[in-house]
């Protein structure tokens, strides 16, 4: 019981929206997925195999949210709205992750041993992120929203893009990820940015020159010959 008392009290922490903990432990397809997982875990850890495997797919039919017995997953993990998460069998999830709605810890090989990924402690996995293979992604580290990770991921850092990309690095001062879940840097706003500085200083640096090139015939429709013994200069 007092692993069900934790996990309701990690979902109320991290989820504004939780009210009660009577709506947390009626409502939430997370944390149901988690409990489900639970069973399934033991049984299939058991030799139980088959059972197990009928009880996940009960618990994905019930949640929309896919674990396979085989996966470990560690104490206070969150999985947040949950529709389309999938789990697969030699994934390890550590303690205190957070995992947004149609994530993915998937393989990428068709060999058996360990084929699927590992988050350490305090890992955020953004929703549609896709985290492929047997790779490790360390504490306090993030996956943006739609990332696609084939790679290791450092500690701390955050990491955008297709294929994923780290953009951003924390101080050991930082607090961990899973305190600051909002706070991810604009990658696509960052360049837009750095294009619109860059241009402006080229216009300052030209300005007061006179381009001189050629004229707009009066005929309004512009030919190969307008275009003969014409200099540019700026």
């Amino acid at each position: 019981m007092a692993k069900f008392g934790e996990n309701i009290r990690t979902v109320q922490e991290r989820d504004p929206a939780a009210r009660t903990k009577v709506e947390v432990f009626l409502v939430y397809p997370g944390l149901h997925a988690i409990w489900g997982h639970r069973l399934s875990h033991w049984l299939w850890n058991h030799r139980l195999k088959t059972i197990a495997r009928m009880w996940s797919q009960f618990a994905r039919f019930w949640t929309g949210i896919e674990i396979h017995p085989g996966a470990e997953i560690g104490r206070r993990v969150f999985i947040d709205h949950g529709m389309g998460v999938v789990i697969g069998e030699t994934a390890k999830v550590g303690d205190c992750c957070t995992i947004y709605q149609g994530a993915t810890l998937g393989g990428t090989s068709l060999e058996r041993g360990k084929r699927h990924p590992t988050l350490c402690d305090n890992v955020v996995v953004g929703a549609g992120a896709k985290i492929l293979g047997p790779v490790t992604v360390s504490s306090n580290a993030r996956i943006g929203a739609n990332a696609v990770v084939l790679q290791d991921v450092p500690a701390g850092t955050v990491v955008v893009g297709v294929p994923g990309q780290i953009v951003t690095r924390t101080s050991p001062s930082t607090p961990p990820v899973g305190e600051r879940e909002n706070d991810v840097p604009d990658a696509l706003g960052g360049s837009i940015v750095s294009l619109l500085r860059r241009v402006e200083s080229l216009e300052r640096s030209t300005q007061g020159h006179v381009v001189a090139g050629p004229q707009a015939p009066e005929h309004g429709i512009w030919r190969g010959e307008d275009f003969a013994d014409q200099d540019f200069v700026i």
